[in-house]
Formats: C-alpha cells, structure tokens, sequence
C-alpha cells in the first residue's frame, strides 16, 4: 500500500498523525511525505535554536529527520513560504490559490500511485487557515481524479472524551480510533526532532494543563481517522486501510480508551 501524508507544515505529520504513519509504515506500507511550506513564519525556539532567516532551512532539516524516524519513504516540500504569525497571533494561509496547490498534489498521487491519501481535516484543526487550505486542495484534488482516486483520510477527527479536543476537527465524526502505543517511541523520537517547536509544544500543554510537562508528555498514544472520500455508509469501513489496521488489532473503541 503507498501512502501519501500531505500537511501545510513541518511537525504536523509528528504531532497530527506521526503514529498512524508509523504504524503503517511497520505493516509494510510506503508511506510518502508532502508538506506545503518549511515552517518559515514559526517559532525558532527558547532558547532561540537559530535565527528567523535561518528557520525555513533548519525546520526542513528537523521534518527530514523526523520522517526518518516514522519510517517514511520520501520528503518533498512545495516551497511554500510560510506567512509569520501576525498581530494578535493572526494565523495567515500559505497560498491564494487552493487549485494550483491541488494541481501539485494530483502529480504526486499519481507519481507515486498512491493508494490512499492522509491530510488535514475540514476545521483545519484548530481553524489554522493554512491547514484548511490543505484540507480544501486534497478534496478538490481527489474529486478531480474521479474513479481513479485514491482513498482520502483525514487526521485528528472528533471522538468522545478526546484529551485534546482542541485539536479535534468537530465536524469529522471519528471512523478509526487508534492506539499507537507499539509505536508511540518512534512518535516520541519524531517529535524530539522538531526541537525549533518544543518550546511550543510545552507551553500549549501547560497552559492548558496547568502543570509543568516534558516533550514525551505531550505526545499522545491515541489518533484518529475520518474517511471523508469516498463517505462512508451505514457507520461500515470497507477499504484497504481500515482492514490493514483492524488485522494489526490497532482500532479501537471509544469505550476502550479509560479516559
């Protein structure tokens, strides 16, 4: 099975759905990387782990190195420039135009005969423009291709008692509960690469938390999926890929996560 994860940035992969591509990785699927942008307008870190102009390149460097440790196939980025956060923390989109970034991702479908594709899901997470462009380019992309379209999940879908609901796209009923604990060291070493966002991780964590947390403590061993082409019909998985994770006994129910 050939995968291809396309994120608007680097460490969505890690911190998004890093366990899902590990795990598939070790049943024996070829899993792909496309990431729209190299994190230019981000944090560098604090400490400080380079300067601004130095981000784009150090940010890809840190993907590079986490994609290794989910076990990926291949990195491609699209050289989109990553608008910086604005004014009260205005969050900006990495293009104008979601049909020339869906042209781009059609090639890499079909380039590396993708069977099924894994993106961003319909409230961009957490609203982030950029992720709701890449959600709007993958759609657009698969409806394109018609009957030769690959399969189209998106990550972090809505589940009862999520412990990050604020993540949680709440218009993406979740059709794949995962546990990924057998794999969540190599989510863990995944996340540790992106060391310009650490400082990030944990302070979103804590504030939410209110107590004092480590990289490792962020990462959690639970993700999930919504199949949103083809739908799904009658709450029944029929695909390729729900079969590969029910088989490796990685799915799971909203009663069995004790949260």
């Amino acid at each position: 099975m050939n995968i291809l994860a396309f994120i608007a940035h680097p460490d969505d992969e890690t911190i998004l759905t890093g366990g899902t591509l590990a795990l598939l990785a070790e049943l024996g699927a070829s899993v792909h990387y496309v990431c729209a942008t190299r994190g230019e307008g981000g944090e560098v870190g604090d400490p400080p782990v380079c300067s601004q102009e130095e981000l784009g390149l150090v940010r890809s460097q840190e993907m590079t190195n986490a994609v290794k440790a989910l076990g990926g196939q291949s990195l491609t980025f699209l050289n989109y420039i990553d608008p910086k956060v604005g004014p009260e923390n205005e969050l900006y989109p990495f293009a104008d135009d979601s049909a020339e970034v869906a042209e781009k991702i059609r090639y890499y479908l079909q380039d590396l005969r993708i069977d099924v594709l894994i993106s961003h899901g319909s409230n961009g997470e957490y609203g982030h423009p950029g992720h709701l462009l890449a959600h709007q380019a993958a759609c657009s992309t698969i409806k394109s291709l018609g009957d030769a379209a690959p399969l189209f999940f998106s990550f972090q879908a809505s589940y009862p008692n999520n412990p990050k609901p604020h993540l949680a796209n709440q218009q993406d009923e979740a059709h794949l509960i995962l546990n990924i604990e057998p794999v969540l060291q190599k989510k863990i070493n995944a996340a540790l690469c992106h060391r310009t966002q650490h400082a990030l991780f944990i302070r979103n964590t804590e504030s939410r938390t209110g107590k004092k947390v480590t990289v490792p403590e962020v990462v959690l061993p639970i993700e999930s999926l919504h199949r949103q082409i083809p739908a799904v019909q009658n709450g029944k998985l029929d695909d390729p890929l729900a079969q590969i994770l029910a088989e490796a006994n990685a799915v799971i129910t909203p009663a069995e996560l004790h949260l």
